[in-house]
């Protein structure tokens, strides 16, 4: 074909000089154009990094421990995230319950005036930490992704109908309890007689390493050694929702994303019921926990050594990029 083409251009030159200048003139416009998409889209790709990068770096760097169990942190990272939401154009309500002799909040970002309809997608990651680390990985990384799909939705307006939360206490002392804050969501949505589209919970999406390791009876399933995947795990019933996710999310070359999907809501499995997707499961509403498998690969996982200097944000940022996929694939 490129032999064809270059023949009638030769062809069309020799007839006519000056058409063989503007094809040349053409051709070269065309070039140029490219090479100025290709260089906007590195550029767009660079901020994506460093916005990741900037919020992570404020909540476990600025911030540092955001647990219920002493300090402000948690309180701090409240606010950064309130205001994240609302700098890209979101509307925040804050559902507030009581702990102890207090009370903390999920935070509940909505487009203005979208129409949600009866089952919105739901986009989720916890804000808190353990105890005595800063939680770079767990879980500031998701919650950066968060913040950025959340700006991209804002201003792009995919088709499908979504909801961000930023779930609070879903780190020990309070993880599996009924004040874990995505325990709450789930009783109020039901409560309510509401229902979810499907939920996509972030869960530690930020740390690849050359090694990966595995629950014993998985370890011969065929997964990847390498530890720079993302993985999508889901319950029986999240199955059909899963293969549309991970069929969306593989659509970026730039990602490499595996995916398991576990009997009896994953009692059998404990390893794959720790964060905020389990209490959707529990309640028969379809959620995947999007992770890079936390300590299956993080050996930093609930240590001080948890920083955003571990971090690879540039995976982030692909991960970012797939989730704008799958809010497109799931337009009605």
């Amino acid at each position: 074909m490129n032999l064809v083409r270059n023949d009638l251009r030769k062809r069309l030159a020799k007839r006519n000089p000056a058409c063989g200048s503007a094809i040349l003139v053409v051709a070269l416009i065309s070039a140029l154009n490219g090479i100025t998409a290709m260089a906007e889209a590195e550029i767009d790709r660079e901020r994506l990094i460093e916005d990741l990068r900037r919020h992570v770096r404020v909540l476990a760097g600025d911030i540092g421990e955001r647990s219920v169990v002493r300090g402000d942190g948690l309180e701090r990272a409240q606010a950064y995230v309130e205001r994240a939401f609302e700098a890209s154009g979101l509307s925040v309500s804050r559902q507030f319950y009581a702990y102890q002799a207090g009370r903390v909040a999920n935070l509940i970002a909505d487009l203005p005036d979208a129409d949600l309809g009866p089952e919105p997608l739901l986009v989720g990651a916890h804000y808190d930490t353990a105890p005595g680390t800063p939680g770079a990985d767990d879980n500031a990384s998701a919650v950066a992704v968060m913040l950025e799909l959340a700006r991209w939705t804002a201003a792009n307006r995919p088709g499908a109908p979504v909801r961000f939360v930023a779930f609070t206490l879903e780190e020990p002392p309070n993880h599996g309890s009924d004040v874990q804050g995505s325990r709450v969501f789930v009783r109020r949505l039901v409560d309510g007689g509401q229902s979810v589209r499907g939920a996509l919970i972030l869960e530690m999406v930020g740390y690849t390493t050359p090694r990966q390791e595995y629950p014993f009876f998985l370890r011969a399933a065929g997964y990847p050694e390498t530890g720079d995947f993302i993985g999508i795990v889901g319950n029986r019933a999240s199955r059909e929702f899963g293969h549309r996710v991970r069929a969306a999310m593989r659509r970026n070359a730039g990602l490499h994303v595996e995916s398991l999907f576990v009997w009896l809501n994953g009692w059998i499995l404990p390893d794959t019921r720790l964060s905020d997707h389990a209490p959707f499961w529990d309640a028969g509403l379809p959620a995947l926990m999007i992770t890079d498998t936390a300590y299956f690969r993080n050996p930093n996982y609930h240590t001080p050594a948890d920083r955003p200097e571990t971090l690879n944000y540039a995976f982030m940022a692909e991960l970012v990029r797939s989730l704008t996929l799958v809010l497109d694939e799931l337009a009605p």
